[in-house]
């Protein structure tokens, strides 16, 4: 990869994860057209995408981003993951494109207020949704999760080789006793065991974040450690 792609580091800003930390992160050449095929290939070498950007954590003191997918082959409900499934039983899946909608952005909004309040992604606009969900290069679905015909929940999804990428999922937050992220993420799971899909990326994990130890929950789940990819102890 670093034979024929040059990257790029930012300077060191505050974590958006670990109170008093400093981050770093790197970026493709960006004068290189990001492509779906490339970027399958960055997120194997644990690279996210925002909007059109891709990037990575690349701290000179610092290793706690993990970059971690789940091993569809091998994954396995747990007892609590089965009682969401259950508790859930009634609701409807629908795939769209990945385009704006007045419904999912309202829910989005209303996401946003009550977890992320003064956290530098409240009061949204439809130019900033756009740019942080959607690319002019991937392949994006916006996953509705409806109960009869309230929309609940969107889980945003990217398709990438022999994967999908968990990008982000906003929820009710009245209903929160529903799980319904873990709810996103098993419906994700279960669209790659359909198609036949190896991996499901989840972005990154730091052991120390809490809003974060959730991804701990979900068996068969590697980290990208040392340049490789490692099943994580629980």
């Amino acid at each position: 990869m670093t034979d024929t792609l040059t990257f790029y580091q930012d300077t060191p800003h505050d974590c958006s994860y670990l109170d008093d930390q400093m981050a770093r992160n790197i970026y493709p050449d960006p004068n290189k057209p990001m492509t779906y095929s490339l970027y399958s290939h960055l997120i194997q070498h644990g690279f996210r995408r925002s909007g059109n950007i891709a990037y990575r954590p690349y701290c000179s003191d610092c290793n706690a981003c993990v970059p971690v997918r789940i091993n569809i082959q091998q994954f396995t409900l747990s007892r609590s993951q089965r009682r969401c499934l259950k508790r859930n039983q009634n609701l409807t899946i629908t795939h769209h494109p990945a385009t704006f909608n007045d419904e999912h952005f309202e829910l989005y909004c209303r996401y946003l207020s009550a977890r992320h309040l003064n956290g530098g992604m409240d009061n949204p606009t439809k130019e900033s949704y756009l740019n942080f969900l959607t690319s002019d290069w991937g392949n994006t679905s916006f996953i509705e999760i409806r109960s009869e015909s309230k929309l609940i929940a969107v889980a945003i999804t990217d398709y990438v080789d022999n994967a999908l990428s968990a990008l982000y999922t906003f929820f009710d937050p009245n209903m929160a006793q529903y799980s319904l992220g873990t709810y996103a993420i098993l419906q994700q799971i279960n669209i790659a065991q359909k198609q036949g899909l190896s991996w499901l990326y989840l972005g990154y994990w730091i052991k120390d974040c809490q809003k974060m130890q959730y991804k701990q929950n979900f068996s068969a789940i590697e980290g990208y450690i040392d340049q490789q990819w490692q099943a994580l102890e629980s």
